[in-house]
C-alpha cells in the first residue's frame, strides 16, 4: 500500500493504493488516526485500492469513529469495486459516506 495526503479546499484527501491488509493496516490505522488529529474533514480515496481485508477495513471504522467524537466528517471516495464488495459484505456501505469522486465529496462535506 502506498499513500499520499494532499489538502484540497480544507479537506485532507488520503489517496491510498495497492493492497491494505494484515501488514499494511497499522500504516493506515496511524495515517489516518494522524489526520483525524489534524481537525479537517478526511476524504479516503479508494480507487487504486486492489485488496482490503478485516484488519484494512477496521482501521477505517476505528478512524471514522475518531472522527465522529471529533466532530469531524470522514469520507470514503471512489471505492473500486474489489473494495466496495467487501463494504457491501459487511455491511459498512450503510455506515460511511461514500461518494463516486472527489468533487461530490467535497460538496458533502460543506
Amino acid at each position: 500500500m502506498s499513500n499520499e495526503v494532499r489538502e484540497d479546499q480544507g479537506n485532507l484527501v488520503v489517496e491510498l493504493d495497492g493492497e491494505i491488509d494484515l501488514d499494511r493496516a497499522p500504516q493506515l490505522r496511524s495515517l489516518l488516526l494522524d489526520c483525524v488529529g489534524r481537525g479537517r474533514n478526511i476524504l479516503v480515496d479508494l480507487s487504486a485500492v486492489s485488496y482490503i481485508d478485516s484488519s484494512g477495513i477496521a482501521s477505517l471504522v476505528e478512524a471514522l469513529q475518531a472522527a465522529g467524537k471529533g466532530g469531524i466528517k470522514l469520507g470514503l471516495v471512489a471505492v473500486s469495486d474489489e473494495a466496495m464488495r467487501v463494504f457491501e459484505l459487511a455491511r459498512l456501505d450503510k455506515v460511511f459516506d461514500i461518494h463516486i469522486d472527489i468533487d461530490a465529496a467535497k460538496a458533502a462535506a460543506g
